[in-house]
Order: structure tokens, then sequence, then C-alpha cells
């Protein structure tokens, strides 16, 4: 059942339409991701389902009701925001109760809940401190206390883990997780960062200039991108620009310009003739040594042009033989070896013919 439904708004701020004719269905208990490039319409649309802003056109509708016409403090909605929002003149217990004493709630009742959800976030043994005395990471867990302790129907998230370092986000990432299925309240949470989005979300809903383009589970929207920028957006990944030579119900037969026919996976309404790119994540593309066999029907010889050591992961620029550069990555798995290929290496480069995705646009 849909928690919060959008439909067809637009917010123009003079000329521009900084969300431009969206509709979103959320569901109850969902954690719900918002993500785009800075300016995208994302943080303006959080506005609109909080209050701090009305849209021009369209309406939204919580539970069934609408929306317009409700200050934000009437709404059963609370929002964190990145920079925090504490008041540094108050311990964290007072700045997690203070919702419910601007609700005018007893203070047995406020006890209770303040117990409550204190040990929701771990901060018990924190209670009398003050914001300057605590790390980011426990910054971020008040916030996120002082907008749960009311149970509002939505907490609206907007970029709450981007002032933390990367270790503490991946930290805050699982914690997020646990709290968000503990608690069962629908989380909307915006944010330009993929790999968050990734992580974190039932459902993401990718934003690009103010319009929705496409909205699905993440593994859809890594896996099967519907366009060229969500495909680019999300992640890393190569595009080859082709033509669609033969399209059955079992696979695509695509040129590829400089590199001859490659076998993509099927897509309904692919006509022959048509031109589109191909879209290849560099964890579907298999390097090995020159000699070596590869039982693939898509593959070809290169070069290493470059390399990226990570740690766990090198990535490779690969150029093939005809001059397509192609992005490949290799864990490093074999014990005590930090890399496999040196620049100049010559080497196979193939990938499964099920791997990859044909883009229409």
């Amino acid at each position: 059942m849909a928690i919060l439904e959008i439909r067809n708004v637009t917010r123009r701020f003079g000329n521009l339409k900084a969300v431009d004719d969206v509709s979103l269905s959320i569901e109850a208990g969902e954690f719900f991701t918002l993500l785009g490039p800075s300016g995208c319409g994302k943080t303006t649309l959080l506005r609109m389902i909080a209050g701090f802003d009305e849209p021009d056109q369209g309406a939204l509708f919580l539970e069934g009701r609408p929306l317009a016409g409700i200050p934000p403090e009437k709404r059963p909605v609370h929002t964190v925001f990145q920079s925090y929002a504490l008041f540094p003149h108050m311990s964290v217990a007072q700045n997690i109760a203070f919702p419910l004493r601007m609700a005018g709630k007893d203070e047995d009742e406020i006890r209770r809940r303040l117990k409550e959800t204190l040990e929701l976030v771990h901060l018990s043994d924190k209670a009398q401190h003050f914001p300057h005395e605590l790390s980011g990471g426990q910054k971020q867990r008040v916030a996120l206390a002082r907008g749960l302790i009311n149970k509002p129907r939505l907490l609206l998230l907007d970029e709450p883990l981007g002032a933390l370092d990367a270790k503490l986000r991946e930290q805050m990432e699982g914690e997020l997780i646990a709290l968000q299925r503990e608690v069962g309240i629908t989380f909307v949470f915006v944010t330009h960062s993929q790999q968050e989005a990734l992580a974190l979300s039932h459902r993401i809903a990718v934003m690009n200039e103010g319009r929705i383009e496409q909205v699905d589970r993440p593994e859809q929207i890594y896996g099967y991108p519907k366009n060229r920028f969500v495909a680019d957006f999300i992640g890393t990944i190569n595009l080859l620009p082709v033509e669609v030579c033969e399209a059955t119900h079992g696979h695509l037969r695509l040129a590829v310009a400089g590199l001859g026919e490659i076998i993509a996976p099927a897509l309904a309404g692919v006509k022959a003739g048509e031109r589109g790119m191909f879209a290849l994540r560099p964890e579907q593309v298999r390097v090995s040594a020159r000699h070596e066999a590869q039982e693939l029907h898509n593959h070809y010889h290169g070069k290493v042009r470059d390399y990226l050591y990570l740690g766990d992961v090198t990535v490779y620029k690969v150029e093939l033989d005809n001059g397509v550069l192609l992005e490949a990555l290799l864990a490093n798995s074999a014990p005590g070896r930090a890399k496999f290929f040196e620049i100049g290496d010559t080497l196979g480069v193939g990938w499964r013919h099920d791997s990859g995705v044909y883009l229409r646009d």
C-alpha cells in the first residue's frame, strides 16, 4: 500500500523547472531513495514532501490525504539534515526530547519515549553529553533519534551521511538499514552517492534535470539501466555506439564500429537497423594472458594502457587491437600479488554473450 503519492508535481524557480512533472508512489515501510547529481531536483522534491515548499502544479498525498496547505509542523513527517541541526546548548537527551516537549507531551511519556529512543540508537551513555562532546557519527545518531522519537509516518533524510568520513559513512549505512528495519518507518532518503543508494534502498528513483529517469530496485537500476544517463551515472560502465544487425527472442547481434559484431542479451521491441549504445560493466569484462584460450563469443585482443590499483580490485584500461578502449575490473584475490598485468602487456579480453545491455537512446 502506498503511504505517499506524488502526482504530476512541478516546481519552478523563475524559468527553471527544478521539478518537472514528477509522479511517484512510495510504499509503507519502504526505504526509498531519490538519487541524482547536484541540481537535479531531489532536495526540492523532499522540501515539498516536508512542507517547506509548495508545488506550482500537481499534488502530494499522505495516506490518501492531500498535503496542500498543511504546514510542516502539522505533518506527520520529520526531516534529518546533513548539518544535524542540533541545539548546541542542549544535552543529547534534551535535543532528542525537544519535539515531544514542543508537542506538549507529559513528562512521564517523554521519559519513557526518550529511554526507548536512546536505546534504539545506542546513545544511553551519552544522554547528558552536549553536541560538541560527540563524534560525527554520534551527532548523526542524535539527529536520527530526534526524528524518530515522535514516531512520524515518514522520515526524510537529506544527504545525512555527507559530512562523515568514508569509514564512518559505511558504518552508518549499516546502522541506518538496521534502524529502518527495526522501527518500520518509511524512509525517504536523498543522496548524490550511487554507493549509498545501492547499499541502503529497497527502491531508487534516479533524477536528472527535474525529471525521473528510472524507478526500480537497486539491482535492476545497476544491471538493467533504462537509458544512457542512468547507465553512466550509476557506477562505472563501458559505452559502445552500436547498430542492431539482428534482433531475435534469444539475442541481439550488434555491430560495433572498428570491433565487428558482438552478441548481446535480447530486448523487447528492438528492430534491426536501430542505433543505440551497448553498456557493459567493467566487472563483466574478463581479461587473461593472451595465450590463454577464452571460451567466449565476444573475444578480442588488446594491450594494457593503464591501471588503477584499489586494494581489493584493480581496474585496467585496455586498448583493443582496433583502438576501442575498455575498462575491466579484476579482483586481487591471489595471495601476495598486488597486480596481475603491467602497462604494455598484451592480453585477451572478452565477455559473455548474456552480459551487458542494449540502450535505445
